[in-house]
């Protein structure tokens, strides 16, 4: 097998790890991806440590030198259609080692893969899902258009927010508090009828359960530091939710 300079496999393996994480992938996973790859160039002792806020990776080359690099994360969307292609090509590198400039285009291509809906079409979507969790709980059909609207129009208020701000427990609690603002008012003028089942409905859009769900599953896989983050990050989610709510109901 050709011989690559291991700065430029590892610039391989970080930028995948990249994608990863940018897009929701857990920590194990990430680990997973990157080992297999740098495995793939035949590098020799490699070692991963990945957090969702940061990436770190180190291996030796055949001159037996150890070659470190660090990544930090700042933001992270959910986008699995994007950790999916990253593990395909994963796949396709443990079959057949390409040399790294070509992998990392491909990488930033899939990176650059534009989302298969647009803003208004994603808030729809979970609108229709929030309505569906008021019935789901135990709301009336009166209660499926009040929480469809106060879901969509949550969640594009989150989203905008989020975008000025980045800081992601703010947007959360400003969405929360106008949603239960926006029910307390719709169940006023006879639009809804159960106020409790409507905002648990509508807020759920913000509910961090990939989040809880990913934690379990690395403190399950021994990734104990990344699993006590991501717990850390959804209960903060859940307090912020729980605070917007909280302030309207104070406020009545």
């Amino acid at each position: 097998m050709q011989q690559y300079p291991v700065a430029r496999i590892l610039d391989v393996c970080v930028e995948a790890g990249r994608v990863m994480l940018e897009n929701g992938a857990e920590t194990y996973r990430v680990e997973d991806t990157l080992y297999r790859i740098a495995k793939s160039y035949q590098l020799k002792y490699v070692n991963v440590f990945v957090i969702p806020t940061a990436l770190i990776l180190t291996v030796q080359g055949d001159d037996g030198q150890d070659h470190t690099e660090l990544l930090r994360m700042n933001e992270t969307i959910t986008n699995l259609e994007k950790v999916s292609m990253v593990n395909d090509l994963s796949r396709q590198l443990a079959a057949r080692p390409l040399a790294p400039e070509i992998v990392i285009k491909k990488l930033l291509r899939i990176d650059a893969t534009p989302l298969n809906f647009n803003r208004l079409q994603r808030n729809l979507a979970i609108g229709l899902s929030c309505a569906g969790f008021a019935l789901l709980f135990g709301g009336q059909f009166i209660d499926f258009l009040p929480a469809f609207v106060a879901g969509t129009l949550g969640h594009y208020l989150f989203e905008s927010v989020n975008k000025v701000t980045n800081v992601s427990f703010f947007a959360e609690m400003v969405a929360s508090f106008f949603i239960g603002l926006l029910v307390v008012f719709f169940t006023s003028v006879g639009f809804g009828q159960n106020v409790d089942t409507i905002i648990v409905g509508s807020v759920m859009s913000m509910v961090p359960g990939m989040a809880i769900t990913n934690s379990f599953r690395d403190l399950m896989a021994g990734h104990l530091v990344a699993g006590v983050a991501v717990v850390g990050k959804a209960l903060i989610t859940a307090g912020a939710i729980g605070i917007g709510i909280a302030m309207v109901i104070a406020f009545l």
